[in-house]
């Protein structure tokens, strides 16, 4: 069996802030394809508890009418900068769509910052909790340091100077701000659905029913979602665990996975990044107007 810590070996000795980029692809491409896809899509679903971001989100009607475009367009711009590099001419091109069309709204800079930091936290929790090994330190640096990259080239302000206090805000910030509101629930309920879409029917309820149980408590009461069987809480993530961390027995993956060159329901003939975006936007000052209501 080859050596299944080579490439750990190989990310330890890179610099976690010059070689980011390189380290951050090592990570999804090879060490944790499946948990940091899946990590990403919590992530963005971890946002839609802050009624300041969920007000927005649910003026712009992207997620009730559109719902699958908006999954597949986000995750395709995401991982492009994780799979090209921010330095890249695509992952150029990735920044300057995102910062096209976050800049048709008034976003606060502290959403803007929650939401980068949820990018460099949840994937480091759930590979510590679920995956075959957990990041080390090192690697923890170097997403932070990736992303907080990308951050200042979407002029996002006030990035915390450290991977220990950028976590502080991202919990600070869940404190003060995972409150209920009816815009949390029209937001989270239209992402459960595309999570829901990608299953049979008759085995839907038990998916909805996976996702509650994967909450933890602030965020679920901040969604107004009713709390899974504890039986359901207890053993799922017991599962995932088990499941996941027996990858170390199996040999290294030698080829990389590419989200970015798998058809999507969206794009079944492949995509560009300039289809990338909203489908029939809201107009800026109509959103502000709905967000204030």
């Amino acid at each position: 069996m080859a050596d299944r810590y080579a490439m750990a070996r190989e990310i330890q000795q890179l610099d976690a802030q010059v070689d980011a980029q390189r380290i951050m692809y090592l990570l999804s491409a090879y060490e944790h394809p499946w948990l940091m896809r899946k990590a990403l899509e919590f992530a963005l679903f971890r946002t839609y508890a802050a009624p300041s971001i969920s007000r927005l989100l649910k003026a712009t009607n992207q997620f009730q009418q559109h719902g699958q475009k908006r999954y597949d367009d986000t995750s395709l711009l995401l991982t492009t900068l994780i799979e090209r590099g921010y330095d890249s001419a695509e992952g150029a091109a990735a920044i300057a769509r995102m910062n096209h069309w976050h800049g048709r709204y008034r976003i606060q800079n502290e959403d803007f910052l929650y939401v980068l930091s949820v990018f460099i936290y949840e994937p480091v929790r759930w590979i510590n909790r679920f995956g075959w090994r957990p990041v080390t330190p090192h690697e923890g640096e170097a997403i932070y340091h990736f992303w907080a990259a990308i951050g200042k080239r979407m002029n996002i302000q006030a990035i915390p100077s450290s991977y220990r206090a950028f976590e502080a805000f991202n919990l600070a910030y869940e404190r003060n701000h995972f409150v209920y509101a009816e815009s949390n629930y029209v937001v989270g309920e239209a992402t459960v659905q595309i999570f829901l879409g990608w299953y049979p029917r008759w085995l839907r309820p038990a998916v909805r029913q996976g996702i509650y149980a994967l909450l933890d408590e602030p965020l679920r009461q901040a969604f107004g979602f009713p709390r899974a069987p504890g039986w359901l809480r207890a053993s799922l993530p017991q599962g995932l665990k088990g499941t996941l961390s027996g990858q170390r027995l199996l040999p290294p993956r030698r080829r990389p996975y590419h989200f970015t060159e798998i058809a999507n329901r969206t794009y079944p003939q492949g995509h560009t990044l300039a289809t990338l975006g909203p489908t029939h936007p809201v107009d800026a000052e109509g959103a502000q107007q709905h967000e204030l209501h």
